[in-house]
């Protein structure tokens, strides 16, 4: 009897077609990084120093900024070593490694949106209420614990996938590791990967967005009920900006869980410019849209770069 060994190794995929050109692509990317690294960075500093920006709104905003930062920094190390060197094999420890930590982010990000969903609830339906049901220490207890479930959520994957017999062809979908992806590579059962995996996206970010609609179509039914044409305008107005972190969020998860269940015969081109849209636009997009829609975070920054002017 023979046994099959599992390799040692997974291969990262970069753009297939455009091997020979693709250290061109380090250019967008590194800017893509840039963009979100300073993005993220400057709204951390800005709610940090501002006192009066030490509110609910800005500290559920503060979280989305650390887990755009690492998803960012968890996906960088390995696409930059395809894109700069052509370097495509990755440790299968560091693969799953890379995995946990980005599905850990994603889920931390989902269910920030879902805490910005229902903030904006409490401000447009109990406005003088506000401050009293989103105390500080409420703000932080939610943080702790949606931050406890992404961890403890994911933590079963690397496990079971630690299990799994993997054989050749040993080559990944994307330019970074995703559970799905990797499942695919194996060549044993892995019903319970499959099972737990959908398990972990119903109960989270399926609920998430389930309980986000159901917020905003409790803000609309408030709004509506506003007498005032102007003050329905400035209480959807202050809802722009999360309507567009949702939107950015949701639709490449969408997309990109869509195409690994149902899009066997896509082209390649497909599936990994949908995994790069999926982790890149929003780390890089939520602080532009932040820093434009929110009219305090952008007058703070204005100010701070006014002042460094000699």
């Amino acid at each position: 009897n023979q046994t099959v060994e599992s390799p040692d190794v997974f291969l990262l995929t970069g753009i297939p077609g455009l091997e020979n050109v693709q250290s061109w692509f380090t250019i967008p990317l590194c800017t893509m990084y840039m963009v979100a690294v300073l993005g993220n960075c400057t709204i951390l500093f800005i709610i940090h120093t501002e006192t009066s920006l030490h509110q609910p709104m800005y500290y559920f905003l503060s979280m989305l900024a650390l887990s755009d930062l690492g998803l960012s920094v968890s996906t960088m190390p390995t696409m930059l070593s395809i894109f700069l060197f052509n370097s495509r094999e990755v440790k299968v420890n560091a693969c799953i490694a890379q995995l946990y930590f980005i599905h850990t982010f994603s889920l931390m990000e989902s269910a920030v949106l879902l805490t910005m969903a229902f903030d904006r609830f409490v401000a447009i339906q109990q406005p003088l209420r506000y401050t009293s049901i989103l105390t500080d220490s409420t703000v932080l207890r939610t943080g702790l614990a949606f931050a406890v479930r992404s961890v403890f959520m994911v933590m079963p994957t690397p496990i079971l996938l630690r299990r799994l017999q993997f054989c050749l062809p040993n080559v990944l979908s994307h330019s970074f590791c995703l559970h799905q992806d990797v499942m695919k590579l194996s060549c044993s059962d892995r019903r319970v990967n499959s099972i737990l995996g959908l398990f972990v996206v119903v109960s989270t970010m399926g609920l998430d967005s389930v309980l986000i609609v159901l917020s905003y179509i409790l803000i609309i039914s408030t709004v509506l009920g506003i007498a005032s044409r102007d003050e329905r305008l400035k209480a959807l107005n202050t809802c722009v900006s999360h309507i567009c972190a949702v939107l950015i969020f949701y639709i490449p998860m969408i997309g990109i869980s869509m195409i690994h269940r149902f899009g066997k015969h896509a082209s390649p081109l497909v599936h990994v410019f949908m995994a790069d849209i999926y982790v890149l636009v929003p780390p890089v997009m939520n602080p532009i849209v932040y820093s434009v829609k929110t009219k305090q975070i952008r007058r703070r920054i204005l100010l701070r770069f006014r002042r460094q002017r000699p």
